[in-house]
């Protein structure tokens, strides 16, 4: 790590060939949340290269990308609509990013530690599965939305139903040139990137994409095999450097104190937060060295990048698993992957807007469909099936609930169900109970207490003692016990005196010796309770 942060161009080797393919993959993805968000095109590329740049260098993650999110088109597309302007949701962007870093100086990165790791591997699988869905109608040439790559729920056309419709409107241009870069894709990556190094360095991606181009120039104008201009993607051309600048939008300050606009700048604080410190949780356990993002400083980070992204126009910046992953899977080393992506899309933006604009998104499709599959592998189904129901339940309410309806309601889903298999657990886990064979007419039973109990165990304890049958010789066994919750110490309480009147004799069995008297254990109880 030391060595990386004295010589930060060590792994160029590495890391600008996946620059490339996260640059191909960021820049459809910024033009179609920035449709998405009802917002100016520019406005994605923005987020995109302050994401990339700024965000890239303050950043502790190593392979981590950000820019415009798509979990956050749907608050943005309101909150443009109901705070009366674009330049006041841009005072709410810079204000949101205020609150990022007031939460990275509170150390609130700690919050993404707490959602289960079933949860994580449903939203990467989730994910992979829309970028998958949405990618279809690309693919073969069906793109009423020019540049939309969306998601579920961000607008009403962005459904299953779209997916159907693409049979019927098939560019044969699109669908062949889309085949063409997957076959390309396909060989790089399973045969031609393990046969040199010139196929290590120059990557499948960046390949299909100069073939796209080729093949859009030579059928440029033929009624079958041509791609038409809305299949192709689509960047703002500045006429001059007076119409590029004006291009930049600037918050209306005047708005300070409407409280509309710090509501909508605490929410997308708390969304790009919960999103980003997602992201890190996953992007870490993708990463094959195995590093660890310091969360609070990522905190830090995209709040800067809000703020100056909010300030020049821009939309709200999380770290994304899209780039994130494809940055990985391209074998990005450092950090300098994302800032040399931020850096391609400015100067691609600056200089080439034409040539880009000749790219068709058939093509970019073909990329992300690889993206999306490495992401959904169906083995992985398979592992969290075998892993039992514990882990498969949440994981797969997770996948379903991004697919149908969004990615914060689907990772909400995941972790309610996570919540409720924990209680389940918990309250199977209270205690172990042995029964032995009577002894002097009696039953005698042995109940060994878990490591904590807790009132979600009050149920399951209550149960064991109610069923014991009379003229039973209870041995209760806290050993191993270092927590007892009061609610738990009330039940024994109460059940000593009912165990007086069903002839059921009890005898404690702690780390201090034995004890039978009724009023001695119950004492003992809460003295642990209080020294716990």
């Amino acid at each position: 790590m030391n060595q990386n942060k004295s010589n930060p161009f060590k792994h160029l080797k590495e890391d600008f060939p996946a620059s490339i393919v996260v640059f191909f993959v960021a820049l459809p993805l910024c033009l179609g949340i920035a449709l998405a968000s009802g917002a100016p095109l520019f406005s994605g590329l923005i987020a995109g290269i302050v994401g990339g740049i700024l965000v890239g260098s303050l950043s502790g993650s190593q392979i981590g990308v950000s820019g415009p999110a798509a979990g956050l088109a749907a608050i943005v597309l309101t909150a443009i609509g109901t705070l009366g302007g674009y330049e006041n949701f841009l005072l709410a962007v810079v204000l949101g990013g205020v609150i990022q870093i007031v939460f990275g100086f509170l150390k609130a990165g700690v919050i993404g530690y707490y959602f289960p790791s079933s949860v994580i591997k449903g939203m990467l699988t989730g994910i992979g599965i829309i970028i998958i869905l949405k990618q279809i109608p690309h693919f073969f040439g069906y793109d009423e939305t020019p540049g939309g790559f969306t998601f579920f729920g961000m607008d009403e056309t962005g459904n299953v139903a779209e997916i159907f419709q693409a049979i019927n409107f098939i560019s044969p241009g699109s669908a062949l040139i889309a085949i063409i870069g997957l076959a390309i894709l396909l060989l790089w990556d399973k045969v031609l990137s393990k046969k040199g190094k010139i196929f290590q360095l120059i990557q499948g991606p960046l390949v299909a994409v100069v073939v796209g181009i080729l093949y859009f120039a030579l059928t440029e104008g033929d009624e079958v095999w041509g791609i038409a201009s809305k299949n192709l993607v689509s960047v703002p051309i500045p006429e001059d450097f007076q119409s590029f600048i004006g291009q930049f939008q600037f918050p209306n300050f005047a708005g300070i104190t409407q409280a509309d606009i710090w509501i909508t700048a605490f929410t997308i604080a708390l969304v790009a937060s919960l999103e980003t410190l997602l992201c890190v949780e996953a992007t870490d356990k993708l990463d094959p060295r195995k590093r660890v993002t310091p969360t609070n400083r990522e905190l830090l980070a995209q709040g800067t990048g809000n703020v100056v992204s909010g300030l020049i126009g821009g939309l709200p910046i999380t770290q994304v698993i899209v780039r994130s992953s494809a940055n990985i899977q391209s074998g990005g080393r450092t950090k300098m992957s994302a800032i040399i992506h931020g850096f391609l899309l400015l100067i691609s933006v600056i200089l080439i807007p034409k040539l880009l604009n000749k790219i068709p998104l058939s093509v970019l499709a073909s990329i992300l469909l690889i993206v999306g599959y490495k992401l959904a592998k169906p083995a992985l189904f398979k592992t969290m099936y075998q892993l039992g129901w514990k882990q498969f339940v949440p994981f797969i309410v997770t996948v379903l609930g991004i697919v149908f309806t969004d990615l914060l309601v689907g990772i909400g889903l995941g972790l309610g169900v996570g919540i409720i298999v924990i209680l389940l657990k918990s309250y199977q886990n209270s205690h172990f109970l042995h029964m032995e064979d009577k002894s002097n007419g009696k039953h005698r039973i042995k109940m060994t207490l878990a490591e904590e109990v807790t009132f979600f165990n009050k149920g399951a304890i209550l149960k064991e003692l109610d069923s014991l049958p009379r003229d039973t010789y209870l041995e209760i066994d806290v050993r191993k016990t270092r927590f007892l919750d009061n609610d738990i110490i009330e039940i024994l309480e109460d059940f000593s005196e009912k165990a007086v009147n069903r002839h059921i004799d009890v005898k404690l069995i702690s780390e201090r010796g034995e004890v039978e008297n009724p009023e001695s254990y119950i004492e003992f109880f809460k003295l642990k309770s209080k020294s716990a």
